[in-house]
């Protein structure tokens, strides 16, 4: 059973009225109730910056936990929190963008790197990757045709200051259909 709420959390829909005239608002009182996990719909007031340095963006972000669109590290701290809950803290850059080992790797052929380049093992070269992001290209090994590379992220070695609060938490999936509706369309 859900409870429906005024906005000021009483049961007495004439609680809610500053005006006769106007009409009582209610909300389900487990909205407050749903804590972040996986599959969830979150809304967060979030500033990500790069520790000691720029704001990397201050918005309102909206995603589902665990689906991979939020850095790892903040979706993990983020886990069982729920609205008007606020956190602030530090992400070290393997938590916030994953080792280097779980990114992609890839074959170049020589020929597109500059000749006067010395290619070795640990070099970095920013790039553009086919999707059009920004990357950064880890030389890993090189022969004679080829350059073998790993794709990181252009922060990989920052850590990430983070300040979030979290707006809303919601279950994106409908809830179930009463018996009584059930019963109806059987017949």
């Amino acid at each position: 059973m859900v409870i429906f709420l005024n906005k000021h959390g009483s049961k007495d829909p004439a609680a809610n009225c500053s005006h006769p005239s106007s009409k009582p608002q209610f909300v389900p009182a487990t909205l407050g109730l749903v804590k972040i996990s996986k599959g969830k719909r979150v809304r967060l007031r979030s500033k990500l910056s790069v520790v000691d340095g720029d704001v990397l963006e201050e918005t309102i972000v909206e995603y589902f936990q665990g689906a991979g669109t939020m850095l790892r590290g903040l979706e993990s701290i983020l886990e069982g929190l729920g609205v008007g809950d606020k956190r602030e803290g530090t992400i070290k850059a393997q938590e916030a963008f994953g080792g280097p080992e779980h990114q992609p790797k890839r074959d170049i052929p020589r020929a597109e790197f500059p000749k006067d380049v010395d290619l070795k093992p640990g070099t970095e070269f920013a790039a553009t990757a086919e999707n059009g992001l920004n990357v950064i290209l880890k030389v890993e090994s090189v022969d004679d045709d080829e350059v073998h590379v790993r794709y990181l992220h252009p922060l990989h070695d920052k850590d990430i200051a983070y300040d979030v609060e979290v707006i809303s938490v919601t279950d994106p999936s409908p809830p179930p259909m009463p018996a009584e509706a059930i019963a109806e369309d059987a017949e």
